[in-house]
């Protein structure tokens, strides 16, 4: 048992992206070195197995193996594991995993596949609260799931668990500035997924963001956050413009194979694809990769080992 450090309650975490073969299984030393990546750009901490992690690919046993080898690579930074799954078993087993590494925190989105009433989706939180004895973030991404968090279900669970946040992922940019009201009253910090929004969020009083775009611009966002949340010196106008145009960029394609690419442009390994892709993703990834590599150039954003 390790202390992991403190539950992050603010600045830029990585929605980790994991590299692995073509059996699911992690290549160790492709994610140290992107791990290796984020710390140097000043990352606040890690989400591990969040959706960027692409988690339902995974099975239990490569899931608690993920955990534990993200936990070792990431250490000093925070980690917080994300335990969600349609399975409440599934759920219980990641959040034994989680507080049996030392790990600060837990997340946890709603069931998935098949429509959950709000209290059902409490019953599943609190399962995830109590099976890991950690505090809990909730993890509202609806467009994935299907199931949209509503603010009575944020507030019951506020009052019920030990609840430490919850990140707010998806189009319905308007519900940060409730949910930012409510963890004022009940003493909860907010994360955004709006990664190409960040001077927006951050001007609504979001402690900070976990995103899938710190796996490919660290540095940006970090400095983002550093003028907006610190006062660090800077036009955050130049940064925000960038993240824009790596938006408009990898939006060709859909999450998460878009985050693969970028990635890939980077200069770190995205692994083995892990999901079937057709001839034109493919086209369409090589293109992203292209048209990244020169914005990394002309910006001076330098690549990694992996860059061929």
């Amino acid at each position: 048992m390790h202390n992991h450090g403190s539950v992050p309650k603010k600045g830029i975490l990585a929605a980790l992206w994991l590299p692995t073969d073509a059996s699911g299984n992690l290549l160790h030393a492709e994610l140290a070195a992107h791990i290796e990546f984020l710390k140097r750009a000043g990352v606040y901490g890690i989400l591990a197995l969040g959706s960027t992690g692409e988690f339902p690919f995974m099975d239990v046993n490569q899931r608690k193996r993920a955990l534990t080898v993200v936990a070792e690579l990431a250490a000093p930074l925070p980690v917080i594991a994300n335990i969600s799954d349609i399975n409440p078993r599934v759920v219980s087993e990641l959040g034994r995993t989680a507080r049996e590494l030392g790990l600060p925190a837990v997340a946890i989105m709603p069931p998935g596949f098949f429509p959950s009433t709000q209290d059902d989706a409490l019953a599943h939180f609190l399962n995830a609260a109590e099976s890991s004895q950690l505090p809990t973030f909730l993890y509202n991404f609806p467009e994935l799931i299907g199931t949209r968090i509503a603010i009575e279900t944020v507030a019951a669970f506020a009052d019920r668990a030990n609840m430490a946040g919850i990140k707010q992922s998806g189009g319905e940019f308007a519900y940060h500035k409730e949910l930012i009201a409510l963890g004022r009253e009940k003493n909860f910090v907010v994360f955004s997924g709006a990664d190409t929004r960040l001077p927006e969020v951050f001007g609504l009083g979001a402690a900070g963001c976990i995103g899938g775009i710190v796996n490919i611009a660290p540095e940006l966002m970090v400095q983002i956050y550093r003028i907006c949340h610190e006062g660090a010196a800077g036009d955050v106008s130049v940064p925000f413009t960038r993240m824009q145009e790596i938006g408009k960029i990898i939006d060709r394609l859909p999450f998460s194979l878009n985050v693969a690419a970028g990635v890939q442009a980077r200069g770190y390994s995205p692994g083995v694809l892990k999901q079937a892709v057709s001839p034109r993703s493919a086209e369409l990834s090589a293109g992203i990769v292209r048209d990244l590599r020169a914005k990394f150039a002309e910006w001076n954003l330098p690549l990694g080992p992996y860059a061929s």
